[in-house]
């Protein structure tokens, strides 16, 4: 059978399974009979809002995390409940397996998760959630669906997609404009998961009711009261990331396509750093303790993604997932182990110029020297070569918030570690690595070759940009030439006025599709609406 005719009835079979009305007919948990679940054709994740009396589940649910054979399933109530999960390899969930979860309790904002093992390779595995009351344990929620493909098998195609920056600059859920439908144009590509490359929330950046446009006219967005100020205490980073699942859009696509998450700087406050103390020309702010709020925002992070916690280090963002033969994929953490922001022109690898961190450069190198994968690709949650000065109004003048500096000789401040990675996948002939990113809400294609560069110890590579998913548009900016850029592609005009918003269209996604016969890597960019904006193939090295 081809790969093609499998793919469409896995899809057909996904379809099928999350927007097709059923009715509950087995059991969830043995002997428990399944409340009724009807959803409407192309309809989200349900809300349920019929029986205040029973559990809700306000955010759909989610899995992610998917290695192998495992994957993490995330849902959230309204309520102390228990997480109650089925799931099976067929959409009628015959012969299914049943869990008897973790609680959903105040202390995590109700939320839970699932870390499901032993899962078939390759194959779909569709899942079912409810919650179970604890005060009243005959009293359950409606069951919501959802569904993931495992990597492995038999060969096939992989595709993924990758974005960031999330409900920016005041641009949140406009119901009008379609709430936030790139997701909806990320969902129809059939990707086997997605990157979210950082700036999931803006919790330095509150949502009015209503932003007036150019043109007079009014963008109207939804409004919570975490969203009133900037975030600060861990109820208030918690109702940032609560309030991008009031998207049906989001919700739909998070039933369907796994999420491999990282953090970038708004998830906490623009541009920080470990140690920062916000200055007296911020006013917004009363905790100025940068560690304070990033406690707070990781713990929220946590508990709103779904991640598989690390139990040796519950605090690690970095990870790697394996897709088997064609693919494994590097989630970096740019923000926990940084120096802090400076100028960026030391001529040694020193605290301050540290941008990863020793233990996890290391770590970067030896996984991907261990790696067997034809495809490595390293999610960064900002770009290479593209500067980005820190303009926060408690800063100096003067300092980088990125890997570049704008000096274009030899690699200088945080350059000394890309220059170490690269000199070491070139030294090591680590073939086929492709950097993805997002942060500087536009997108971009990168070819790097070092028969350009003041640097030139390295292997040419490419580095897409996505970005933004529901945000204010910039760019473009300038460019670093330590490291050979040959910038393809860039989706906004030289000199456009900055901070655009989502009704002129200017949020793109990446594409990349590996093909399981010829292996080659397929990468494409797109608007919001899913037009392809620009297309390269890159054949694997022999």
């Amino acid at each position: 059978m081809s790969n093609d005719h499998e793919s469409n009835k896995s899809h057909q079979q996904r379809r099928r399974f999350l927007c097709h009305a059923t009715t509950g007919a087995g059991a969830l948990i043995a002997g428990a009979a399944l409340p009724r679940f009807v959803r409407a054709q192309n309809s989200a994740p349900a809300i349920i809002t019929a029986d205040k009396s029973r559990p809700q589940i306000p955010c759909g649910v989610m899995s992610g995390d998917i290695n192998k054979d495992k994957a993490i399933i995330w849902s959230r109530t309204d309520r102390p409940a228990r997480m109650l999960v089925e799931y099976a390899n067929n959409e009628s969930f015959k012969n299914s397996h049943s869990i008897s979860g973790p609680l959903a309790l105040p202390s995590s904002d109700y939320t839970a998760r699932v870390d499901l093992s032993d899962l078939p390779a390759g194959q779909r595995t569709f899942y079912r959630v409810r919650f179970q009351d604890l005060q009243n344990p005959s009293a359950s929620s409606e069951v919501v669906q959802g569904s993931l493909l495992l990597p492995g098998g038999t060969e096939r195609d992989i595709t993924f997609a990758f974005s960031g920056d999330e409900a920016g600059q005041g641009w949140g859920i406009n119901e009008a404009f379609g709430g936030y439908r790139i997701y909806e144009s990320m969902r129809r590509f059939q990707p086997d998961f997605f990157i979210h490359s950082g700036d999931q929330i803006y919790a330095d950046g509150p949502i009015q009711a209503q932003v007036k446009l150019e043109d007079g006219s009014l963008w109207n967005n939804i409004v919570t009261p975490a969203k009133a100020k900037v975030a600060e205490t861990l109820d208030e980073y918690r109702g940032n990331f609560a309030y991008n699942f009031l998207d049906a859009n989001k919700r739909r696509f998070a039933a369907e396509v796994p999420f491999l998450v990282q953090w970038d700087d708004h998830e906490v406050r623009n541009n920080w750093y470990p140690g920062q103390q916000i200055g007296e020309a911020e006013k917004r702010y009363q905790q100025r303790d940068l560690n304070t709020l990033a406690a707070n925002a990781r713990r929220a992070m946590f508990e709103y993604n779904p991640y598989r916690i690390d139990q040796h280090d519950p605090d690690r963002i970095y990870r790697m997932f394996s897709y088997g033969p064609l693919l494994e994929v590097f989630m970096l953490d740019e923000r926990s182990y940084r120096g802090k922001n400076t100028p960026n022109l030391q001529s040694s690898l020193n605290e301050d110029a540290s941008f990863l961190g020793k233990p996890q450069l290391q770590w970067l190198k030896q996984a991907l020297l261990r790696s067997r994968s034809t495809w490595k690709v390293i999610a960064s949650d900002m770009p290479i070569s593209i500067i980005v000065p820190d303009l926060n109004p408690d800063v100096p003048k003067g300092n980088s918030e990125a890997w570049a500096n704008g000096e274009h000789g030899k690699p200088l401040g945080r350059e000394l570690e890309i220059a170490e990675i690269l000199r070491f996948i070139k030294r090591h002939n680590i073939k086929n690595v492709v950097w993805v990113t997002a942060d500087v809400h536009y997108a971009a294609a990168t070819f790097y070759s070092p028969d350009k560069a003041s640097f030139t110890d390295f292997k040419p590579f490419w580095e897409f940009v996505g970005g933004p998913l529901n945000a204010g548009t910039f760019g473009p900016n300038e460019i670093d030439r330590t490291f050979g850029p040959d910038v393809k592609y860039v989706s906004v005009p030289k000199g456009m006025k900055q901070n655009r918003p989502p009704t002129e269209l200017l949020q793109f996604f990446g594409i990349a599709k590996i093909d399981a016969r010829t292996k080659a890597m397929t990468v494409s960019l797109h608007d919001i609406d899913g037009k392809n904006l620009y297309k390269v193939d890159i054949a694997p090295e022999a």
